[in-house]
């Protein structure tokens, strides 16, 4: 019986990249002698679909923190209009933005659109760093998205709350 050899190799996976008998990640930085690449930068269209899921993700997150906070508050406690409140909910947007930064550089909708979220510097993203891009992010879409916008025509695709910060987001 014959076999056909000209299918193999399409099923193979290719070999991980070896440096110094060990297999370099894609958090390392660019070594040029190793014949390994920087993870390519994240466009425009996959930041936006993954700010639509994690979107969802802090709704849901603002529903079971409204939810415990209930019995405290009283039914007439409104985000808003109740500075407390407003602060408890703005707290836990923070806390699942830099706590998702710090424990992998991913948020569920990066990890759905395999983005990671990495520093300039290649350090680990601290609880202030993390605030300051939360911030200029907010900074960066309220002028009608420009400072989002402006990742379409930045030569290394980082919208204004990455520059301000000091960050960059990955295709994983």
């Amino acid at each position: 019986m014959r076999q056909c050899h000209t299918l193999a190799p399409r099923f193979r996976a290719a070999a991980p990249v070896r440096h110094n008998g060990r297999v370099k990640s894609d958090q390392e930085p660019h070594n040029p002698g190793t014949g390994t690449t920087p993870p390519a930068a994240c466009g425009l269209p996959r930041r936006l679909l993954a700010m639509l899921y994690d979107g969802l993700v802090v709704v849901a997150l603002w529903i079971l923190a409204g939810a415990l906070a209930l019995p405290f508050t009283g039914a007439g406690t409104r985000a808003g209009t109740d500075p407390g409140f407003t602060l408890y909910l703005l707290l836990i947007w923070y806390g699942y933005f830099a706590w998702c930064w710090q424990h992998g550089g991913m948020t569920l909708g990066m990890r759905a659109w395999r983005i990671r979220l990495l520093s300039d510097t290649d350090e680990p993203l601290t609880w202030w760093r993390s605030g300051q891009r939360l911030l200029a992010a907010v900074v960066s879409a309220l002028p009608a998205g420009a400072g989002f916008i402006w990742s379409l025509f930045d030569a290394e695709k980082k919208a204004w709350h990455d520059r301000w910060s000091g960050t960059r987001l990955v295709r994983a």
